[in-house]
C-alpha cells in the first residue's frame, strides 16, 4: 500500500481530481471523472514521456505561460487604476505584475530549450612536463530526450588537439613558482654595459 501510495500518479490523479471537482462545481452527474480515471490518464502520459513524447511538457509549459501572462495583465490593469490615490497598492500590484511577467518568459525559455537541438562545449586541457599546455574543443550535439550519446561513443581529445601554448618561460614553468624556490637569474648582458 506504501508503495501504491507514493506513486506519483496516484497522488497528482487525486491532486487533478480535488481540482477538477471545484472547476465541475460539485455537479454529480454521474460523467464526472473518478481518482481512477485521473490515475490511468497520468500513467498514458508518463509512458508517453519516458518514450520520448514530450508533447504534454510542451502543452503545459505553453498553457503555464499563457495563463502567467494573463495574470501580468490583470495585476498591470489594477496597478493603473490604483496609481494616483493609492501608491502602496499600486507598487503591490505592479510587484506581482513583474513576477508573474518573468515567470512567463522563464516558462517561454524552457520551452524554446525543450524543442531546440543543443550544442555542448567541452573543453579538455592537458598539461605536458615543463607546463606547456594543450587545449582542445569537442563539440557534442544532443538533439534531446532519450537520444544522448554515452562516454563511449565521444572521439578523444587528441584528435583535435592544438599546438602546446607558448610558456612565458624559456625553460617551460607554466605554473609560478613559489619566491623562496626560484632561481638566480641571469644577468642582462645589455645592462653591463
Amino acid at each position: 500500500m506504501a508503495k501504491d501510495l507514493l506513486e506519483p500518479g496516484l497522488r497528482h490523479g487525486h491532486l487533478a481530481s480535488r481540482f477538477t471537482e471545484a472547476l465541475l462545481n460539485g455537479t454529480d452527474d454521474g460523467k464526472s471523472p473518478d481518482l481512477s480515471n485521473f490515475y490511468v490518464e497520468l500513467l498514458r502520459e508518463t509512458k508517453k514521456a519516458e518514450g520520448g513524447d514530450l508533447s504534454i511538457a510542451s502543452r503545459l509549459l505553453v498553457a503555464q505561460a499563457i495563463s502567467l501572462d494573463g495574470i501580468f495583465t490583470e495585476m498591470a490593469r489594477r496597478a493603473s487604476y490604483n496609481m494616483r490615490e493609492y501608491p502602496q497598492a499600486m507598487e503591490i500590484f505592479m510587484r506581482l505584475a513583474l513576477k508573474a511577467q518573468a515567470g512567463s518568459r522563464a516558462t517561454l525559455a524552457e520551452l524554446a530549450k525543450l524543442h531546440q537541438p543543443r550544442e555542448q562545449t567541452v573543453r579538455h586541457v592537458h598539461v605536458n612536463e615543463g607546463g606547456q599546455a594543450v587545449i582542445a574543443d569537442q563539440f557534442h550535439h544532443h538533439t534531446g530526450g532519450q537520444g544522448n550519446g554515452t562516454s563511449t561513443d565521444q572521439p578523444h581529445a587528441q584528435s583535435s588537439c592544438r599546438p602546446p601554448l607558448p610558456s612565458p618561460d624559456p625553460l617551460g614553468n607554466g605554473v609560478p613558482i613559489p619566491g623562496d624556490q626560484r632561481r638566480e637569474t641571469v644577468p642582462d648582458a645589455r645592462r653591463e654595459r
